[in-house]
């Protein structure tokens, strides 16, 4: 079983393979093209980050305390400067240049002079004798920060900018007398990656689902004012009080108090991330997700719980983004009101104020997918988000939109490209967050090459989406009418099959192996939030990852064929304002390409042998028969929008490779459902269990996008 440690480490290598060479090389380049254009542009800032928030993430993941954050941080820290000190080294090795033939600034000379190295070889070579100096001021750094080593006699450097003006220095000297050449290689590297990743690595994300923090919040207010009984407040009275802790002085945690384990863990996990920032500097930790935002008492209960450990309030500067995570698709519909009843608030306002009047906004994927289905899922995400935008320009606030993204197009997978040129027109505007899951970090940064380009693809996009013009773009009225009307069909038949038909969670149960991949050894989280067996605890990733295993992919696409049937018999069985919406509408366009995708790579005659599996005829029978007469109804549909004859007729090398694979994918299908029978007949056989896990392992790297 994996530790989160485990995955922290795994991230980490992700750095070695891709990011520590690509992230800067991107920058330079870009700054090389922009120099080709205008050669008095001053060189692009560092605007590609990298975050994470493996290690500060606890929503539903019992695992993550203060002690794995303290750990994650130091890790990340260490794997940063160990690079540096790396790529110090081979600096060293490289500018050999001796004052016999060039001259140095003062400086650099000052630098030099400062070195621990007193060899008479290198007494005309300053440059070496310069890198000699920073070194060892980074390896007193490392020993400060991570209590290792044997005791540098240099002094560390009190942040990573004091790091980054030595090398300033190096590259001013190499310049101004005569070797300019030699700053465009390892040290313009190495000064790119020291302001992309600082001594921090990649900015750790906190998130806690808002019932934890809630709780907590209750117990504390319990300890200062006996009987508030704060969980039985109603919101505007959650406001009220919430509003005078955070415009208030008090400390509302009392030191000696005994409080429950869940808040006392709460309450350390704060702390240690007001420690980390302290020693890692703020941009260690820049961010606290509030999963599962249901109103504004749960986010400005994030707020007080934050300036209860002096992670937000004037005095203590750099202040945390607060940023709601909406998921469902009630939350989502509700999302432009709470964040303007939230806007309106004073003391909340001063804490976007300190972030830069920047808000950022987490938009949840995979829960309003495994909510309300595939179509209803992008609307309602598409709708917040063009509703965000507007509100945040009336009230004065820049929007920063965090997009959940998972690898499989159920939980919001797909091209990145498109995804992003398809946002609604005024909802990038220079800043998008997103995020890489699963399978598709691999698959994307293992290679550097396929790095450069991923990262390349997200700038670009969202370069494109920030150029004027971009808000002219906004769909027409005809096409949003239409496209509420196909989700509130879609809505109602996805809804119908899954949270309405009795024993379907029973046959779900029966023909995935949903509960098999509870033992594989992929995650350090459990795969429901809370137990009991339903479908509404149950993570979005086994949800989707179970219905690509039985080559169904139901979140991907179930829905459509009912809500595109119902629509065509209200206008009288004309599909060509579907076929306009599809040639000139990024936004739908992108929706039914990825469902093209998704229905390429089902199989209902591979299907019908896992719900071969479900015990009572008369379910299987009744749940089956409707997936597949949904499908079909879904690819006719598809076909006729996209005025096509097959699937994926507009991307033969997608296709192709499918087809290629399929040979691949069928047989371990046909051998994992014989393996499911055995090992539900026999549990205790750990080979049968060993060749089913390996069935799973083999599916899922030839579906690719499967969980």
């Amino acid at each position: 079983k994996l530790s989160v440690r485990d995955e922290v480490e795994n991230g980490l290598s992700y750095f070695d393979y891709t990011f520590f060479r690509e992230v800067p090389r991107l920058h330079n380049r870009l700054e090389d093209r922009l120099a080709e254009l205008d050669s008095e542009l001053d060189p692009p800032a560092s605007f590609l980050q990298i975050g994470s928030w493996i290690g500060g993430d606890r929503d539903g993941n019992p695992s993550v305390d203060a002690d794995v954050l303290s750990e994650t941080l130091r890790m990340q820290s260490a794997f940063a400067l160990e690079y540096y000190l790396r790529e110090l080294d081979k600096l060293r090795l490289e500018l050999s240049l001796s004052t016999v033939i060039v001259d140095v600034s003062d400086a650099l000379r000052d630098l030099a002079d400062r070195s621990l190295d007193r060899s008479p070889h290198r007494e005309l070579e300053p440059y070496r004798r310069a890198i000699s100096t920073i070194s060892a001021r980074l390896t007193a750094t490392h020993e400060i920060l991570h209590g290792a080593g044997s005791g540098a006699a240099a002094d560390p450097y009190p942040s990573a900018a004091a790091f980054r003006a030595d090398l300033e220095v190096v590259h001013a000297s190499l310049a101004t007398n005569g070797s300019e050449a030699l700053t465009r290689g390892r040290l313009r590297r190495l000064r790119r990656a020291a302001d992309c990743f600082g001594f921090h690595l990649a900015s750790l994300d906190m998130r806690q689902n808002s019932d934890v923090l809630e709780a907590t919040l209750a117990e504390l207010f319990e300890a200062v004012e006996p009987d508030t009984g704060y969980p039985d407040m109603d919101e505007e009275e959650k406001i009220e009080i919430l509003r005078r802790e955070l415009g208030g002085r008090r400390p509302l945690s009392r030191r000696h108090w005994t409080y429950s384990e869940r808040t006392g863990k709460e309450l350390e996990i704060f702390r240690a991330a007001r420690a980390g920032r302290d020693v890692y500097g703020a941009e260690a930790m820049t961010t606290a997700i509030v999963s599962n935002t249901r109103g504004v008492s749960d986010l400005l209960g994030q707020a007080v719980l934050l300036k209860e450990a002096g992670l937000v309030g004037d005095e203590h500067g750099g202040e945390m983004n607060v940023v709601p995570l909406f998921e469902t698709v009630t939350d989502l519909r509700n999302a432009v009101a709470i964040m303007d009843r939230l806007l309106s608030i004073p003391e909340y306002r001063k804490l976007v104020d300190g972030c830069g009047g920047i808000q950022e906004v987490m938009l949840g994927y995979s829960d309003s997918n495994k909510d309300g289905g595939y179509v209803t899922s992008g609307w309602e995400l598409h709708k917040a988000a063009t509703g965000l935008a507007a509100l945040c320009k009336r009230r004065g606030v820049r929007l920063r939109l965090f997009h959940g993204r998972g690898g499989s197009v159920g939980r919001g997978g797909g091209p990145s490209y498109d995804a992003i040129v398809a946002q609604p027109a005024g909802t990038v505007n220079g800043q998008l967050r997103l995020t890489e899951q699963g399978e598709t970090i691999s698959g994307k940064y293992t290679n550097p090459a396929l790095g450069r380009r991923n990262l390349e693809i997200h700038a670009a996009a969202v370069l494109e989406s920030s150029l004027p013009g971009k808000d002219d773009d906004a769909a027409p009225e005809s096409y949003m009418d239409t496209m509420e009307r196909l989700s509130e069909f879609a809505l109602a038949a996805y809804r119908s099959l899954v949270y309405e038909t009795p024993g379907f969670n029973d046959y779900f149960r029966a023909s995935t192996v949903i509960r098999e991949i509870a033992t594989l050894n992929i995650g350090s989280r459990p795969a429901s939030r809370k137990s009991g067996g339903r479908i509404e605890d149950l993570r979005a990733i086994p949800w989707v990852f179970s219905w690509s295993q039985c080559r169904v992919m139901l979140p991907g696409w179930y829905g459509f064929g009912a809500a595109t049937s119902r629509w065509l018999a209200e206008n009288d069985d004309d599909p060509s304002l579907l076929q306009e919406m599809y040639r000139k509408w990024p936004f739908f366009r992108t929706l039914l390409s990825n469902m093209d995708m998704v229905l390429a790579k089902t199989n209902m005659a591979i299907a019908s042998r896992y719900a071969g599996l479900v015990p009572d005829a008369s379910l299987r029978d009744a749940v089956f028969d409707r997936i597949v007469a949904e499908r079909t109804a879904a690819i006719r549909s598809l076909l006729a929008i996209g005025e096509t004859d097959r699937l994926l007729a507009g991307n033969p090398l997608l296709a192709r490779a499918i087809r290629n694979r399929f040979p691949y994918i069928d047989p371990l299908n046909h051998l994992q459902v014989e393996l499911l029978r055995a090992h539900r007949e026999r549990p205790d056989d750990p080979a049968t269990l060993r060749g089913l896990l390996l069935t799973i392992n083999g599916i899922s790297a030839g579906l690719k996008n499967s969980g």
